[in-house]
């Protein structure tokens, strides 16, 4: 397969004022119904242990959810990530952390690019001041881009859509007095062990955010938490409508914390790490260029005429994420969630007939 061109990255910061075509584009738009979906990142079904505990309170949704729930599901995540109670806030998906940035009030927010892109999404509707620091590939993080005046920096570890695994001493690099640095960790219970996490670590200015809704696939139902210091979640929370968590996510937050969530999840990682590396293999053995080092549920590759080679596979009946809209990526950058041999052994047959 040809190389295709590779955005380097260029000039380490791209003007505040450059929009993306569409920052609310994601891989569910790409998964339609009867396609093999490699586009979202979201780990097959629903665990039984989960299902079950969610079941149980159905009867339930005819109340107001319960302080005790929300109690329940603040000191399980408390425990889990050895911290106090009152550095959890507990969140309506992950998605909504970063909606709730604008109320720290940020001078200059930087965002480490390529990453998710709602954080831009969010601060831009706030008329938030932004810098793009673009991490040319192979994406590797070097706090000296950042400017000095960013008193606001947003980042992923492990980062969507590069699967990029920062090392902590860099991210520790970022910290400066006066700056809220906030580690999207959304993928972090994926990666063997959580090496490079920073959700136990109590640090000045550093706010995690995690969820729950990949590794459990659990994306219907939106729940994830911020761990940071207790001043700093109070600002983030002070807009906040009462009963922002259902039952429902209020439970499954109980659940996937505890032990039985932390076993299900230890297991995931391990079997992703060996699905990725067969994927890896795979997908090189075909001739296509895997990018990075990937680390968590889904890879970064490049082909040539990547929009055309994506439109491809989905007539041969496969989905798969375009990292167009990401900023420091281009249209011959496609994004694939990592699934099992023989999911993959499909999508390679696929690839050798549109390659």
């Amino acid at each position: 397969m040809k190389s295709p061109s590779v955005p380097t990255g260029g000039e380490h910061r791209v003007p505040a004022g450059q929009l993306l075509t569409d920052l609310a584009r994601h891989g569910d738009r790409d998964a339609e119904p009867g396609l093999v979906d490699f586009a979202v990142n979201v780990r097959g079904t629903t665990p039984d242990f989960l299902l079950r505990a969610l079941n149980a309170r159905i009867g339930d949704l005819a109340r107001y959810p319960g302080v005790d729930d929300e109690r329940r599901a603040v000191e399980a995540i408390a425990r889990h990530h050895r911290r106090d109670p009152s550095e959890v806030l507990l969140l309506a998906g992950a998605a909504e952390g970063f909606a709730l940035l604008p109320q720290l009030q940020p001078r200059l927010a930087a965002l480490l690019q390529p990453s998710f892109t709602e954080p831009e999404r969010a601060l831009r509707s706030a008329d938030v001041a932004i810098e793009q620091v673009v991490l040319p590939p192979p994406w590797n993080l070097d706090p000296d881009l950042v400017p000095e005046s960013a008193d606001l920096v947003v980042l992923g570890n492990p980062t969507n859509p590069t699967s990029v695994l920062h090392p902590r001493a860099a991210i520790d690099a970022l910290r400066r007095p006066g700056r809220v640095v906030v580690v999207d960790e959304a993928f972090a219970d994926i990666v063997p062990g959580e090496p490079e996490s920073l959700a136990g670590d109590r640090l000045d200015g550093v706010v995690v955010l995690r969820s729950i809704t990949k590794t459990f696939a659990l994306a219907g139902l939106r729940a994830g938490y911020l761990l940071g210091d207790p001043l700093l979640l109070r600002r983030l929370a002070r807009a906040r409508p009462h009963w922002p968590l259902g039952t429902l996510q209020l439970v499954a937050l109980e659940v996937c914390a505890g032990p039985e969530g932390a076993a299900y999840a230890a297991a995931q990682a391990a079997e992703v790490q060996a699905h990725r590396a067969s994927m890896i293999a795979a997908l090189r053995g075909a001739g296509v260029e895997v990018m990075g080092r990937p680390s968590a549920s889904f890879v970064t590759i490049a082909v040539p005429n990547g929009t055309a080679f994506k439109e491809r596979l989905r007539d041969h009946g496969y989905a798969v994420r375009s990292c167009a809209n990401f900023v420091g990526m281009g249209p011959d950058m496609l994004r694939l969630a990592v699934r099992d041999e023989s999911i993959v052994s499909g999508l390679i047959d696929a690839i050798g007939k549109v390659g």
